[in-house]
């Protein structure tokens, strides 16, 4: 049934930058190993400009100002008034978050200490100082990021993925924002139990500020910018004219951050080059576990296909922008950490691609819904 919206059929798609992402991810590689070599000072230098608490440096000003432009466009896109719309088709939102909850922090655990930490281990040799001074081993840090990541659900290009699978973008919204607001409450508390577990420190203060900073305050800001914005401009401009110009900043931010962190981890890269791939491997597995559960126990519930489909992408992506921020935040920018969630987004594209073709593949394992949900987006 075709549809009166021109943007509703149209849907969000993939841009230039979300398209090439993989591709801008491997440039930034080359480009900050390439500054790590001819101006070691210069990253140093900006991430030495710091909020100090305590007389330790916590927060690195240049880190925070690109990091909250990674967030704040995400943030501006979430209509948190399909929330209250939830009530009328509970299964899918209770099911997602079970397994964004419940199940993936910890198989994320699992499956990257097994192989990171056991299978993996010989070829991940070495310690770090991390930003609280203590000294850690180096797989111990990766296992980290990939908890970091394992705790973050998407909420950004999550939506793109549900339109790409032709999934219910009003579910795909409500998850978006649910999401958003249980971050709030449950990402410090898992990352504390499950970093513990890993061995690793866990800055608490440092912990609490990075979800005020990378997750609240865009959160607040982009909730007031919307409001603002529709309530002046209307929801038509808002949608077509502000928020593509807005995307764009996100992205951009994202790669200028990554320059930074490569600078300082181009010698590890350089001198173990299959560095990535080990971490990499993990992450992959994990990604396509997760859907598997989610959209197995999808088919088993009978959910209808549209709403089937996003809910296993949700639970397969992963939000690594709070991934990157909050491991720059506790660990630093040069920590195998932050290094780990990088490597999330750069197999995050690929990935998630390969997934919007199995739902394609697989729609006739579900029950035909109404094509109209699409359009509610």
């Amino acid at each position: 049934m075709g549809s009166k919206h021109p943007q509703a059929r149209r849907g969000p798609g993939l841009g230039v930058f979300e398209r090439y992402l993989t591709l801008w991810v491997l440039l930034c590689i080359g480009v900050g190993i390439l500054l790590g070599k001819a101006a070691p000072d210069a990253a140093r230098f900006l991430d030495s400009l710091a909020i100090h608490v305590g007389g330790a440096p916590v927060v690195s000003i240049p880190i925070a100002v690109a990091l909250f432009f990674m967030m704040y466009p995400i943030m501006v896109k979430i209509d948190f008034g399909e929330v209250v719309r939830a009530g009328k088709n509970t299964k899918p939102v209770l099911l997602t978050l079970i397994v964004n909850w419940g199940i993936k922090p910890f198989t994320m655990l699992g499956i990257a200490t097994l192989f990171l930490g056991v299978l993996f281990r010989g070829f991940l040799p070495g310690v770090e100082i991390v930003k609280d001074g203590t000294q850690v081993e180096l797989f111990r840090s990766y296992i980290s990021g990939a908890i970091l990541l394992g705790i973050a659900p998407c909420t950004a290009m999550v939506l793109v993925w549900g339109f790409l699978a032709r999934g219910n973008q009003g579910h795909t919204l409500v998850m978006v924002a649910i999401n958003s607001l249980t971050m709030l409450v449950l990402y410090g508390p898992l990352g504390k139990f499950l970093l513990g577990i890993n061995q690793m420190p866990v800055p608490w203060q440092a912990l609490l500020l990075s979800i005020a900073i990378y997750v609240a305050l865009p959160l607040v800001a982009g909730y007031f910018t919307r409001r603002s914005m529709v309530r002046s401009k209307g929801e038509a401009w808002f949608r077509e004219r502000f928020v593509p110009w807005l995307t764009p900043v996100s992205v951009i931010a994202l790669l200028l951050t990554l320059v930074l962190l490569f600078t300082f981890k181009g010698e590890t890269i350089v001198g173990n080059p299959l560095t990535i791939l080990w971490i990499a491997i993990p992450l992959f597995l994990q990604t396509w576990l997760i859907f598997g559960i989610t959209y197995g126990l999808a088919r088993l519930l009978r959910f209808r296909y549209e709403d089937a489909a996003p809910s296993a992408m949700i639970g397969a992506s992963n939000h690594f922008e709070v991934a990157i921020a909050t491991a720059t935040m506790l660990y630093g920018l040069s920590s195998g950490a932050a290094l780990a969630t990088v490597v999330g987004v750069l197999i995050e594209v690929p990935v998630m691609l390969m997934l919007v073709r199995v739902c394609l593949r697989t729609r006739g394992w579900f029950a035909p819904g109404d094509r109209r949900v699409q359009e509610v987006a």
